[in-house]
Parts: C-alpha cells; sequence; structure tokens
C-alpha cells in the first residue's frame, strides 16, 4: 500500500516564510534529501513520488495549493486515488501549543484549532490518521492568532525552527520505516 505524506501550508512567495508554512518546509526538506522533486500538478497541489525501503514502497509527497483552510479539498482526492489506508497518511503542519522547535506525533486525534487539520477531517469523514505537529509557539501579546501564523518567524524563533527542520524530517522517515506509534516514542520530547 502507498503511504502519502502531506505539509501544510499556503502558496505565493507572500506566505512561503511564515509560521503556518512550516509543513511545507519539513516536506521540502525532506524531498530534497531524498531526491524527490513536488512538481507534478494534481489534486488541488503538486506532488512527487518516490519508493521507499527495501520493499520499495510507494511514496506520494503532497503539497496542497488550497490555502490552508482548504487543505482537506487537496488530501481527500489523493487519499482515494491512491487508496490511502488512514495509518498510511501522515500530514505535517504547525501547532501554536507547541513551543517553536518542539516536535510532536499523534496516531490521530482531533483538528486542536487548527484549520487546516478541520477542514482535512471534515472532507476526509475521519480523523484516524498520523500528524507531525511543529511548535511555532503562541503569539506574543498584541498579536492576533491569524496575524502570528501568517507572520515570518522572528530571529530567534527562525534559528530555533532552522534546527528542528532536520528533526522533522527524521520524523518523517521514522514514520515510513516504524509507523506513527514507534516514530512518536523517539520524536515525542
Amino acid at each position: 500500500m502507498p503511504k502519502l505524506i502531506v505539509g501544510l501550508g499556503n502558496p505565493g512567495a507572500k506566505y512561503a516564510a511564515t509560521r503556518h508554512n512550516v509543513g511545507w518546509m519539513a516536506l521540502d526538506a525532506f524531498a530534497r534529501k531524498h531526491g524527490v522533486v513536488i512538481e507534478k500538478s494534481g489534486f488541488h497541489g503538486v506532488y512527487g513520488e518516490m519508493r521507499w525501503g527495501s520493499a520499495a514502497e510507494k511514496v506520494i509527497l503532497l503539497k496542497p495549493l488550497t490555502f490552508m483552510n482548504l487543505s482537506g479539498r487537496s488530501i481527500a482526492p489523493a487519499v482515494h486515488f491512491y487508496k490511502i489506508a488512514p495509518s498510511d497518511l501522515f500530514v505535517v503542519y504547525d501547532e501554536l501549543d507547541l513551543p517553536p522547535g518542539k516536535l510532536r506525533i499523534r496516531e490521530k486525534g482531533s483538528a486542536g484549532g487548527h484549520n487546516g487539520m478541520k477542514s482535512t477531517i471534515q472532507e476526509l469523514g475521519s480523523q484516524d490518521f498520523a500528524r507531525l505537529r511543529i511548535g511555532i509557539g503562541r503569539p506574543l501579546p498584541g498579536w492576533e492568532v491569524p496575524d502570528w501564523v501568517l507572520a515570518p518567524f522572528g530571529a530567534d524563533d527562525a534559528a530555533t525552527v532552522a534546527q528542528v527542520i532536520p528533526r522533522a524530517v527524521e520524523a518523517i522517515e521514522a514514520f515510513l520505516t516504524e509507523g506513527a506509534v514507534k516514530a512518536g516514542t523517539k520524536f515525542n520530547g
């Protein structure tokens, strides 16, 4: 069975370095490391394909181009087309409730207030899929949440994120090799 790794983000240069795009940053870093080009158009996004492990399992890397709040409109068609089992879907995205630099892998769960995940759960009709949350921290005083997630990282947080992206790549690799539960025991520290 193929696996689908999705990085959530917003399209366009305006959003490229924002907190909300840390899922794309991690997926792009994973793709670069493994020589995958994410440029095929489809599923309201762009995607690339690769083979993983000794069994040469098919893995699809998807970046929705629907804007964050409609991410499910990209993910659901890819899931249905490739007949992805819930245990073989891994969504990578930003998390306000984790400090910058922290990672959390979960086997399943609610959207936790994240609009991209709300859309995904709604379109799939299930919350039973794995995810990697990358901490971006809560808004500073005087900031509203939408402004915070759509702003670039400050200097300190940018340095922290630069250090966490390689760990996020390792977490994706662990998911592909060992599944969400074992990957979670390694990265949920």
